[in-house]
């Protein structure tokens, strides 16, 4: 049989996929994520709420994608944590495997390598993002009375795949705004050639923040 790939999702899965309900395989207690399926642990840098969740199937990739999507406020989102779990559903299917990550630009890309936890590949990624408020793929969101403002954000990816059955996709994304200093609008200040001042002291911010998250990721057996 041929490997399972895991489709990485944009934020349209949001809207898209079925309720999912409170379940008890994916949970925040506190600032730990923990997951029953795969199973492994994350501590998270802030406290977050669940905004929304959903789950859609991909007969052709022989999997179940569950998408979680937690948020900070205060008056409006200050930090988002997007948690994607592709679950393979055809038992004779082979293996589970993953596309490598790629940012949406180079030029606000700041960091992206390799690690290993037990034998676990884990790739991953920062770079600069937009929020925009007005997408249709964040409405789930926006209809429930989440202020999502429209910032530019940075953002960290972590893909890995756990016993070559679950693809797991999360990103955590932070306003920059909300490191309590004022910042430019120009993208092109934020370009990796030419960040300086209060973007770069953010940049190092929030590496700082992402790295210890990673850092902190729990693969169990």
């Amino acid at each position: 049989m041929k490997k399972i790939g895991i489709i990485l999702f944009s934020l349209l899965l949001v809207a898209s996929g079925a309720a999912f309900g409170a379940s008890k395989e994916l949970e925040i207690q506190g600032k730990k994520l923990i997951s029953q399926r795969p199973a492994f642990a994350l501590t998270l840098p802030s406290e977050f709420r669940l905004g929304h969740s959903s789950s859609v199937e991909n007969r052709s990739e022989n999997s179940l994608t569950r998408m979680y999507v937690f948020v900070k406020e205060k008056k409006q989102v200050e930090e988002m944590m997007v948690i994607q779990v592709a679950d393979k559903t055809n038992p004779q299917a082979g293996p589970m495997t993953v596309p490598p990550l790629k940012p949406y630009t180079d030029k606000r890309m700041y960091m992206k390598g390799r690690t290993r936890k037990k034998e676990v590949e884990i790739d991953y990624l920062v770079q600069l993002i937009a929020w925009n408020p007005e997408a249709p793929s964040l409405q789930p969101l926006t209809k429930k009375g989440i202020i999502l403002p429209p910032h530019w954000a940075l953002q960290g990816q972590i893909l890995f795949v756990s016993d070559f059955e679950h693809g797991v996709f999360i990103r955590y994304s932070k306003d920059v705004n909300s490191f309590g200093f004022k910042v430019s609008a120009e993208e092109e200040d934020w370009n990796k050639e030419a960040i300086s001042g209060n973007q770069k002291t953010a940049l190092e911010a929030f590496q700082k923040i992402f790295t210890e998250m990673m850092d902190s990721l729990q693969i169990k057996d």
